[in-house]
Parts: structure tokens; sequence; C-alpha cells
């Protein structure tokens, strides 16, 4: 349901509808401004449902996307989702494109043993039109993926942080163990740190009697090491060696502790309530308590953070005082001065869990009510650029309250704001509205228990106030027992289209707040209300006319367009373009506009295909070029979520890898087989003597197999090339570290030996790419010196086999047509079925089935009367299972259930 009725009450004594009048002109441009916005602008939300928390090397992420409009309303708009894959150094590891039918899609990442290594991943995923607005509304979540094929070594490092001068040194304590948990003592280990790509430090140690080895590294004075990595060999056999990583993150230790008052400021003489938030400098938060004094360091009140170091407290400040915080955290006291009360009014809120209404008190200092008196002002209730309420009220009493209706707002963050007679929003406050009736879903089992690989059924019932509804589900049933999780932890379609999706920065624990809600929840989902920025909506800039501006329209299905040209540049009106798809039945023809622009719309081709665009049915087509538009892409992910992020892998999924050691054994079998003969030798600089300078190892590797589906080289190359800065205007790439620091010398591109510039690069298709070597230094100098660059590109295409005798029209074939283009634009990843085994009653058994997630379906459609039943066997696995369903209906509401059943 879209809210769009509007609430408008005149206080002090007098009700009237002061919107339908339009006796406020002031009242009447925030409502016109606001519904501009909402209509021209809607927002977007994705939302992803994995199978489960976490995988091994050789699993595959199986996923649903959910695609949201405004109030959460499934969307109209978009008809593809981006779904990418990014490793803990935000570089783009995967990218599949899903097409959206019915606000759905359905994917899945096979997470091959070439692409992914055991590390801290994370998932993001967006449509076209939200690349108009902020990257923050993009959906993230931390991925976890464990090494169970090719693992030679468990590790556990405990890494500690301490100032040193004005430096930071890291102590990495670090046991390494071999496959059967004992311990590698009295081994040789080299490691080295990477920072910024570079090895910033190297050294070679001996583990002791337990399998331990200490090693220390520290930065650079004012440049501490905040994405690093720290690789150690381990000499396992003779001529043998076994590698491991850990991430290195350099800070001081220090709490970030900040106030926020209620509404803004601190007012004086009210009572205020005050936000507060302790943080530690990996992102998380710090429990802390202490006592609010005086100028003459009188205790007035005391205070203790409730949960992750967030907590609130009140002040009633007396003009002319100054007031400081004296707090503890982690044995250490801190002293913290309080933002200065002044005069002037503030919005207060409470809201009860049990109550229909949000309770409102506008509260004006004493000074300032005699000042503004009689006054106008304004208040403005909306959810995601949607108004629900509004009202225009007079300053008659020092204090005014009002009570909203709840049910004026979906259930998530509504934004209140308090506007003065300028249109200026002057005191403002999040509170959660959550609809505790908006979708209930009773999920239940045909039996109370059950036997291995025995068949299980489940039933949905969805019902809104009580009614049955529709909707759209999607259910998956894990082996709690080899995939345990934190409820709190999770990511949640609740946690994210609600909450998280709003808020500015990383929230810690998001589902906590909807897992066994409770008043002390609500509580602290308030508390976190008060200290968490909203993103969503500027009043200032809205009410100013400055609405972002939009330069992509929502993507309707896969288009390649572009301009038809002869040799001269002008462009051909009117001419046949033929595009096709090679080895498919894939194929259309159009024309071309009066200015030669051609689009082919509404393409379906799976991904890797290879397109073919022909200019050849136009007369002296010979005399023609096409010229490609290039495909809009997001920029470089950054994760927000790397305070989740875990060190210890092998600690953390060990009953997880231990089952996929056993589930993927034969592949370690695979892994003995030896094949003898020449190795091929693979293009490189090395084969070209104006690169023979250049280190061996370059200090990036780029295999062609991760450029798969990439449409324009160039684009994709300023994604997976993380060390380089591409400028646009002037269309170089340069060293970031260099760039940031203000230094201009581009880096050289080298194509198969030759040096070319940025637009060459575009001239190669990303399937004929080999490999792309990355270097940030040229020891000898002979590349910068000759070309004034600094930092090589070197893009390799893969070899024609040598040998062969061609006819010359063969040979004038082979060379690129203008009138031709060739190319594997980013095409629908492939649709994939889950594997669920079916099993017969007393079959005999002769494999073992080890599967961890049991049961995964994206496709659970509600009836008409709010039901749907599904079945599937369990495996061998004996424990707790746990199934869980999360979904959409029609009008926005969302929900999820979870259900537990035990297997013996």
């Amino acid at each position: 349901m879209k809210f769009t009725k509007i609430f408008l009450l005149l206080f002090c004594f007098a009700l009237t509808s002061a919107y339908a009048q339009q006796d406020s002109v002031t009242l009447n441009n925030i409502l016109t401004k606001t519904k501009r916005l909402s209509d021209e602008q809607p927002l977007e939300k994705v939302y992803l449902h994995f199978d489960k928390p976490y995988y091994a090397v050789a699993d595959t992420v199986w996923f649903k996307a959910y695609v949201t409009t405004q109030n959460n309303i499934p969307s109209p708009l978009s008809k593809i989702v981006y779904v990418e894959m990014y490793n803990a150094v935000d570089s783009l590891v995967q990218t599949v494109k899903l097409p959206v039918k019915n606000s759905v899609a359905y994917g899945n990442m096979p997470l091959s043993m070439n692409t992914f290594k055991q590390g801290n991943y994370y998932i993001r995923a967006y449509t076209l039109w939200m690349l108009n607005f902020d990257p923050d509304y993009f959906f993230s979540k931390n991925i976890l993926i464990g090494e169970a094929i090719d693992k030679q070594l468990i590790t556990n490092a405990n890494l500690t942080n301490s100032v040193a001068d004005k430096a930071i040194k890291t102590t990495a304590r670090i046991q390494f163990k071999d496959t059967s948990k004992k311990p590698l003592a009295n081994k040789t280990v080299n490691w080295r740190v990477f920072h910024n790509y570079d090895v910033f430090a190297r050294g070679r140690g001996t583990t002791d009697a337990n399998g331990y080895l200490t090693i220390t590294v520290t930065s650079k004075a004012g440049d501490p090491i905040k994405k690093g990595t720290l690789v150690a060999d381990v000499s396992i056999a003779d001529k043998e060696l076994a590698s491991a990583s850990f991430n290195i993150r350099q800070n001081d230790n220090a709490i970030d502790f900040q106030v926020f008052p209620e509404g803004g400021q601190l007012i004086v003489g009210i009572p205020n309530q005050v936000g507060f938030k302790a943080v530690k400098a990996n992102g998380l938060g710090s429990d802390v308590k202490g006592s609010i004094v005086d100028e003459q360091n009188t205790e007035v009140g005391t205070f203790t953070s409730s949960f992750a170091g967030i907590g609130s407290f009140f002040l009633s400040p007396e003009a002319g005082k100054n007031y400081k915080l004296k707090y503890t955290t982690g044995g250490v006291s801190t002293t913290f001065d309080l933002p200065k009360a002044v005069e002037g009014i503030t919005l207060q809120a409470s809201n009860p869990a049990v109550a229909d209404v949000i309770n409102l008190r506008i509260i004006a200092s004493n000074a300032f009510f005699e000042a503004n008196k009689e006054k106008s002002f304004f208040l403005v209730g909306q959810n995601s650029n949607t108004i629900g309420y509004a009202a225009k009220l007079n300053l008659k009493n020092q204090v005014i309250t009002a009570k909203i209706p709840k049910q004026n707002f979906p259930s998530g963050i509504t934004q209140i704001t308090l506007f003065d007679e300028k249109s200026e929003p002057i005191s403002e406050r999040l509170v959660f509205v959550l609809h505790a009736d908006a979708m209930n879903l009773a999920l239940k089992a045909d039996l109370p228990t059950y036997k291995p690989r025995q068949k299980v059924k489940l039933t949905l019932d969805a019902k809104s106030k009580g009614q049955p509804i529709a909707g759209d589900f999607s259910v998956t049933v894990t082996d709690e027992t080899k995939v345990p999780v934190d409820e709190n932890n999770e990511t949640t379609i609740l946690s994210s289209l609600l909450l998280t999706s709003d808020l500015k920065g990383y929230v810690e624990k998001p589902n906590y707040y909807f897992t066994k809600t409770d008043e002390k929840k609500l509580g602290d989902l308030d508390r976190l209300l008060l200290t968490q920025g909203y993103r969503r909506f500027a009043y200032k800039e809205i009410l100013a006319g400055r609405y972002p501006k939009v330069f992509l329209l929502p993507e309707q299905g896969i288009s390649i367009s572009g301009t038809l040209r002869d040799l001269t540049g002008m462009p051909i009106r009117k001419g046949m373009m033929r595009m096709m798809v090679t080895g498919k039945p894939i194929s259309r023809e159009i024309q071309t506009s009066n200015v030669g622009v051609f689009n082919f719309k509404d393409l379906v081709f799976p991904d890797s295909s290879q397109v073919v665009i022909s200019a050849r049915s136009n007369p002296n087509y010979n005399n023609l070029m096409i010229m490609l538009d290039g495909t809009p892409s997001a920029g470089k992910g950054t994760n927000i979520h790397a305070a989740d992020e875990i060190e210890n892998i092998d600690t953390a999924l060990s009953s997880y890898l231990t089952n996929s050691q056993k589930q993927y054994r034969f592949m370690r079998t695979l892994k003995t087989v030896e094949i003898k003969g020449a190795a091929i030798k693979k293009p490189s600089h090395s084969d070209h003597a104006a690169l023979s300078g250049l280190s061996q190892i370059p200090d990036r590797f780029i295999d062609g197999k991760n450029l798969e589906g990439c449409n324009m080289l160039l684009e994709c190359l300023k994604v997976q090339a993380p060390s380089f800065t591409y400028e646009f205007n002037e269309q170089k790439f340069y060293i970031t570290r260099d760039y940031n620091q203000g230094a201009r010398t581009p880096a050289a591109i080298f194509l198969n030996g030759m040096f070319v510039d940025a637009n060459a690069i575009n001239t190669v298709a990303a399937n004929d790419v080999e490999s792309i070597e990355i270097f940030l230094n040229d020891p000898l100098g002979t590349v910068d010196r000759m070309h004034g660059t600094k930092g090589v590109i070197v893009i390799n295409t893969k070899k024609i086999p040598k040998g062969e005798k061609i006819s010359k029209q063969e040979f004038l074939d082979m060379i690129p047509k203008k009138y031709e283009v060739k190319y594997s634009p980013m095409g629908y990843s492939k649709e994939r079925e889950f594997y669920s085994p079916k099993y017969a009653p007393n079959a005999p058994v002769t494999s073992n089935d080890l599967r961890t997630t049991i049961y995964w379906n994206p496709k659970l459609i509600t009836d008409e009367k709010g039901n749907i039943s599904f079945e599937f066997n369990n495996a061998d696995g004996k424990g707790n299972y746990k199934a869980v369903v999360e979904g959409i209906d029609k009008d926005g509401n969302v929900g999820r259930t979870v259900l537990k059943y035990t297997v013996k």
C-alpha cells in the first residue's frame, strides 16, 4: 500500500486542514517539493536472501534478489539487477547480471577453485537506476569463504596494535598447525607484508615447539597500514611450502566517543535526552559507563551503554553552565566536554511499543519562547520520501504536544522534522515504526522429529492483520550442526529493508533488533536512531530546488547502442544495422535515426556470448564505421562492514570446513594425478625486449578469465586495477598513492609490447585477453625514462596457434572491419536449479549425503488463502535443522520466520 494520505493539524485549540485550504504557503512549499522528489526520483532498494551465511571454495552461492521501491513496494522500475563479489582489499572478483521479473531475480555464484581462496569477501547488489544516487544505498553483506580442498595449514592469529612514537606497531602471534591439527614445530617461516600493493616489510622466523611465531610490523610515522596483508610461507616439508595470509588493520586503539542531543541541540532549561556512542578503532561498539558533572565537578547524572556502545541519558542544562562527561571503557577513564546548551526549540519523541501513536513534544527555552511567541512552525513526517504527516502549529505555549498515528507510516524509519516559518529545518528526530501484524508468517512441519534422509513437508501460512496474503517468498533449510550462526549477526530482509538501507555507516549486529524483539530491544533501536545518521533525505537541498541529478533511466533490458558514421565522421541517416549472437538463433535488424544513432533494446542472451553488430547491408559499407556507446558501471566498492571481518576463519568455520573436506575429498584425489608434457608458455611482458627490465613477477596479475562478461575493457580495468586511478579528463592512469599526493606522472600502457594510450584498450575484446600485468615500479627505469611515465600496465592477448597457412582472403577476414564489431557484452547469468535429492523409503545407502544446505527454493508463491507447502529430504546429518522463510507482498509488507526441527 502506498501511503499518500497526509494529516494536517493546526495546533493550539484550533484544528483545520491547512494544506487543503492552502492557507500556509510555507507548508505547501515543503509538501510540493517533497512530492516532486518522490514522483520524479522514486527510490529503489535491493535485498539478497542467501541459502546460508558462509561458504567454502567449490561451493555455490545461491540467492534471490528482491527489488523494492518506496515503502518497500515491489519495484516496477528496473528489469536488471547486478550482483558483485569483492575481496578484502576491495578488488572485484566476480559479477553477475540477472533479469528481474515481477520485482525478483534468481541467481547463483559458483566459487571456483581457480578464482577464490580462503578469506573475507563481501557482496553488493544494485540496479542501474541506483547509480544515480549515493552508492551507500547499494545492498552490501560480508561473505566468509573458507578453504577445504587445498588445505595445508590451519592457523590461528592474534593481532594487537600499540602506539610507537608517531607510528603504529602491530604484533602478530600466529600458531601454525597441519591438517590433522598437530602444531608445526621448528618450521621456517618466510613472511612479507603488502601495503598499497607494495612489499612494505619482510622477514624470516622459526616456529616454537607449539607452532607459534611472533611477527612485529611498525608503520611509517603518520601512515598506518589501513588495508594491508601479511603473507606467511611455511616450510612444511622438504621443498614444499604452504601459505597463509592475514589482514592487517592498524589503529591506535583509541575510543571514538560522540554525543547526539535529541533534536540536534542541547536546549537551556529543559530536560534533554542525549544519545551517545562509544566506538573502538575497529568499528565495533565499546561498553562504557560514566557520569555527568558540572563546572564545580558536582555529579548531576550517570549513564551506561545499553548495546553496542550505544546509550542515552537526560540532562537539564542551566544557562551559562558547562558540563563534562567522565566515562570509563576498557579500564581507561576519559573526560569529554558536552556541547554548550543554547536558547532554542527542540523536537522530542516517545515511541512506546504498545501504543499506536508516536508522542511528540515541541519544547522551547524561556528566551526563545518570549522572542518567538505566536510564530508559526511546521511539523512534517516522512518515510522513503513519502510524507505521511504534516502539521502547522502556532507557538502559543512553551510546550506543545502531539500524537501521530503510526498507521500513517509503513514499518521502517520515519523522519520527523520541525521547520520555522522560513522553511528552515531546525530540529529533527528519527523514530522506528514496527507494525507487528503487517506480515505474520507461520511455518509448520508435518512431524515433530525426523530421521536422516526422511522426507519433510513444511507448510507456510502468511497473513497480514489476520487476513491471508499472496506473497513472494524464498526458503532455505540448513543443517545447523554444520552451519552454526549467530542470529544477531545475520543480514535479514527485516534488518536490511527496514533499517540499514536508510542509515549512514555501519550498524553492528543489525538483526539483534528483530530477533525476539522486546521492550529493551525496541529501546535500543530508538537509541540507535538517536546516534546514527539518516542518509536518505536532506530537506535543505530539496527545498532549495537542488534535486539529485539523474543521468541514467531504469534499465528495461539489455541494450546495445551506438552511432553509424562514414569515414569522415558524418552520421549515416536511416542506415541498416544488424545484430546477431554467434551460435544462437538471436538476431535483430533496425534503422539508424536521423543523426545515425541505433539502439537494440530488450535483448536476451546468456553471458559470455559473442555479439556481432554489422552495417554490411548498407551501400558502400566498406566506408562506414560503427562506434558503440559505453556501458555505465558502478565505481569500485568499499566494504562498510569491514568491522565484521573475521581473522581466524579456520576456527570460526571449523565444523563447516571439516564437513566440506569430506564432501570434496574426490577433488583432492584428482589433484594428485600427474600430467606429463611440456607446458605451453603463456604470453607475458617477458616476450618483449622493451619490457625486459621489469620484474619477472608483476605486483598484480589479472587473469583473462576474470574478465569474462566484460563489455568495455577499459571500464573493467578501472575497477580491477585498484592500485591505479583513472583520470577521465586526461584519459590516463596514475598510481593511486602518487596521485593522491599530487603527483601527475601517468602510467605506461603496453598492448602486446607496443606502447599505446588508454583509448587503445577498448580495441581489444575482453575474451581475447590472456592476462593483464601491473607493475608499480620499473627497477631499471627503461620504460619510465623512455616514455616519461611511472608504473606500467601490460595487456597480453591470446596467441594464435602457429604453423597454419592461410589464404589472402582468410588473412583479410582476420583484420577488424570498421563496419562490423564483434565483442562479448555482459549477458544474463545462467539460471541453475538447486539439486535436492529424493530418497525412497528404505532405499539402500550407497553414498554419504553431506549437504549443508538441505533445501533452497526461491520461488514460493502463496495462494489466495496465504498457504503453500513444499517437500524435501533430509541429509545424513543428525541434530538441529533450521528453515528460514523470507519474503514480501504487493503492499510492501516484509516478513521472516524461522523453524527449527530435530533429525535423530
